[in-house]
């Protein structure tokens, strides 16, 4: 199939971002209902007279919760105050290469400044929980347009990056988000999902909607997780703003990586001049500090590749800073049950002398490292 598809490259990458697209077919989920956390059921009535539908079987996931069980009244209970806060970090060299055999006390966590006791501390593989959530309008992913064809290989290319225990799933949007698949080990499922990306349904791309609906949904997840965003980054009309899904992602504590598609054919665009073609320049530019604002914030990595040979490398990159992570924990010492919002800040230090910890590489040289992690969390409420 590979070689049928590369015919694509020879379409011309401006008209794929020129060419209106008009609604056909949308890709169709196994379900309404799904990814480990679903929504609440609509308050639709039905008539007295009318049969009740029958109910469709949901998506069986691994992740969801078990429904509570009441207890008896002679049971005592328990209340915590103790708050514990997890913070995953990945240090990335100037060649995004993860460093590892870094000690616990070389790190600091502060909290809206104040430096936290690490209670916790560790250094360990595990696998992997993975929504990839995978652009699919007419605007830009036209049957056999390039768009498409750089969706499609950068969705595969990833999956097969995949360890046998990694579970995930395939999320496909335009108008809203279409789920596909749910959270399975089982490859082959993702690889079914993926092949019903075809034609697809509306030129509208919302994505603000479509992520913060994954990661409310993936919040309740324990262990690694993250959203693998394969899109332009555009956003035509989504419910809400871009600081209300800033704010929600942050919540939401579900790291985001992002891979920004199409930028070959923006650079033909811009070759192009004129008026139109700046004003998509401008666009775009500001779709793709969007996804980095996201990425950056939740503790994910953002990249903008202009060739498709890119990809294999990108995604070694990913699969490091997700799957090998400093895992650590502390009790805050900010015990307000506000709700309000706490910056977190990961710093490397010289346990000795408090100050910046250099790191040298096997010639002695000074190695520019990145410290990746989410950029605070929401403090719980009182329960009342």
């Amino acid at each position: 199939m590979k070689n049928c598809v590369l015919a694509a490259l020879a379409l011309s990458s401006a008209l794929v971002l020129s060419t209106p697209a008009f609604a056909q077919e949308t890709p169709q989920s196994q379900s309404s209902d799904s990814v480990a956390k679903p929504k609440k059921p609509s308050d639709n009535t039905t008539a007295p007279d009318a049969a009740p539908a029958p109910a469709e079987a949901p998506i069986h996931s691994e992740y969801n919760k078990p429904k509570d069980i009441p207890s008896s009244s002679n049971t005592p209970t328990f209340k915590s105050e103790a708050v514990t806060v997890n913070v995953d970090v990945s240090v990335m060299d100037n060649h995004n290469h993860f460093i590892p055999n870094l000690k616990p006390e070389q790190f600091r966590i502060l909290e809206d400044g104040v430096p936290q006791k690490i209670t916790q501390a560790n250094l360990s593989e595990a696998p992997m929980t993975i929504c990839m959530l995978i652009e699919f309008s007419g605007r830009f992913q036209q049957f056999w347009s390039y768009g498409w064809y750089e969706t499609l290989q950068a969705s595969y290319t990833f999956l097969e990056t995949l360890k046998p225990d990694d579970n995930v799933a395939v999320v496909a949007y335009d108008l809203r988000p279409t789920i596909l698949s749910d959270f399975s080990p089982d490859k082959r499922k993702a690889e079914e999902a993926m092949s019903r990306l075809r034609i697809p349904g509306f030129s509208e791309s919302n994505v603000f909607d479509a992520l913060t609906d994954m990661a409310d949904r993936m919040s309740g997840i324990e262990g690694r997780k993250a959203i693998l965003l394969i899109g332009t980054g555009l956003d035509t009309f989504s419910k809400i703003t871009f600081d209300q899904a800033r704010k929600s992602l942050q919540e939401s504590g579900v790291p985001i990586y992002t891979i920004s598609i199409l930028q070959i054919a923006r650079m033909s665009l811009e070759g192009r001049g004129g008026m139109s073609a700046a004003i998509a320049n401008m666009d775009f530019l500001q779709a793709d500090n969007e996804m980095r604002t996201f990425s950056k914030e939740s503790g994910g990595l953002s990249f903008f590749p202009r060739f498709v040979g890119e990809y294999p490398s990108i995604f070694r990159q990913i699969e490091q800073a997700m799957r090998e992570q400093y895992s650590f924990a502390y009790h805050p010492t900010n015990v307000a049950r506000d709700g309000k919002f706490r910056r977190i800040k990961v710093e490397l230090i010289n346990p000795e002398t408090n100050e910046p910890l250099r790191i040298v590489d096997e010639k002695n040289k000074p190695v520019k490292y990145t410290i990746i992690a989410k950029s605070g969390y929401k403090a719980p409420r009182e329960v009342e």
